[in-house]
């Protein structure tokens, strides 16, 4: 077995085809934690003194986000948020659980926000709902949805300086393919890490990161991350889960294409000033090409015109909990 390409002492034993080299496990995993605070100067996701909302689903991938930027800024300004979307064997209180614990080594805390609480349905209730209604609405469209609204909410109503999100590499260049085949600019546009959208700035420290990279960091760090499958991904595929599998497949027979591609679009993008409306139902931003927000307009295809985030703040909402205990804002 050969040594490490970076440190020359250990061996190897983790080898990064887009790069050409083998290293050990420590300098593996100094190498995703360079590269993520390399992201973050880069663009200045994160400056001295922000307070940032960390979006942490319990996956592999918030667990790196978690270790990567409470290692590199200070806990103090970190807080964490876990949304519980409702969904049959994919969100359990064990994970929950387990994630606090580990924030908590950081000294970080998580807040918990359940959708049901926020939007008056579980995600799987939506699913039903609709499919009931003979609605051919996507459950990763109802989730999706609800999750962005929950992040923007609690992200203003905290009053933090920027969101960060644990999407990876895998996710930019999906979405970004997803967006030119749907003829969407203003989706493009939207990735770019310089963009400016309404509300508080997201960020994705993780954007240059390889999903195996992310997975393989946090098996060596022995995370305990959720390992459950949603049940709507395998009953209905979506454009994203056929685009990941080609995507693997175009990654292996040329090592190091996703990365060159969003590297080219950082480049080719311009991101500008994006113009806003407000929902006429709950006020938060939504397109301009658009009256009600997308959140509300799906709750109202489903027989619900008052949902509660309409009504009361997320913070006050029943079944909203930070560390453990209810959160008062």
């Amino acid at each position: 077995m050969m040594n490490c390409a970076l440190c020359g002492v250990r061996k190897a034993s983790v080898f990064q085809p887009a790069k050409r080299r083998a290293l050990c496990k420590e300098c593996f995993l100094e190498d995703v934690r360079s590269r993520v605070r390399a992201e973050v100067e880069r663009w200045r996701m994160i400056e001295p003194g922000d307070r940032v909302l960390l979006a942490l689903s319990g996956g592999k991938d918030s667990y790196v986000l978690l270790e990567s930027i409470a290692l590199y800024h200070s806990p103090s300004k970190l807080v964490g948020l876990s949304i519980v979307e409702g969904i049959p064997g994919y969100n359990r209180e064990e994970d929950v659980a387990a994630l606090k614990e580990v924030a908590k080594g950081y000294g970080v805390e998580i807040m918990v926000v359940r959708v049901k609480d926020f939007a008056g349905l579980s995600v799987h209730e939506m699913v039903k709902e609709a499919r009931a209604r003979g609605s051919p609405t996507s459950a990763c469209t109802f989730c999706g949805v609800a999750r962005r609204r929950i992040m923007s909410s609690v992200a203003e109503e905290l009053g933090v300086d920027k969101l960060a999100t644990a999407h990876n590499l895998d996710d930019e260049v999906q979405t970004a393919i997803m967006n030119i085949l749907r003829g969407d600019l203003a989706g493009l546009l939207k990735l770019h890490p310089l963009s400016k959208g309404a509300g508080v700035r997201r960020v994705k420290p993780m954007r240059k990161i390889y999903e195996w990279e992310s997975a393989t960091y946090a098996m060596i760090r022995n995370f305990p991350f959720q390992r459950a499958e949603c049940m709507f991904i395998s009953e209905h595929p979506t454009l994203r889960a056929r685009l990941r599998g080609e995507l693997y497949r175009l990654e292996r027979e040329s090592p190091g294409a996703l990365l060159r591609a969003l590297e080219l679009l950082d480049e080719l993008l311009v991101p500008g000033e994006e113009r806003v409306e407000r929902c006429s139902r709950c006020g938060s931003p939504t397109a301009p090409s658009r009256s009600i927000c997308r959140l509300c307009e799906l709750l109202e295809e489903l027989g619900m015109r008052s949902p509660p985030y309409t009504t009361s703040p997320l913070l006050s909402l029943r079944g909203s909990d930070r560390g453990g205990e209810r959160y008062a804002p």
